[in-house]
């Protein structure tokens, strides 16, 4: 039985917080950009630490689980 919660977790978060992809902070000329698909030091020092803490959140504290049996 294995537990397929942090995976699943750490990849969409991963996925989904690529700066540029949805949204980006900060953007190049605003605060907030959607959709540019551009991308920064500053905004992927950003997006990385929204993406620990979401990570933390998920997988310590709430403790999501999805077990596979094989």
């Amino acid at each position: 039985m294995a537990d397929w919660g942090p995976v699943i977790v750490a990849t969409l978060l991963f996925v989904l917080l690529s700066p540029g992809l949805l949204f980006q902070i900060p953007g190049k000329g605003k605060v907030v950009e959607f959709g540019n698909m551009q991308t920064s030091g500053a905004s992927i020092f950003v997006h990385a630490i929204i993406y620990l803490g979401l990570v933390t959140i998920f997988v310590i504290a709430i403790g999501v689980h999805i077990y596979a049996d094989n």
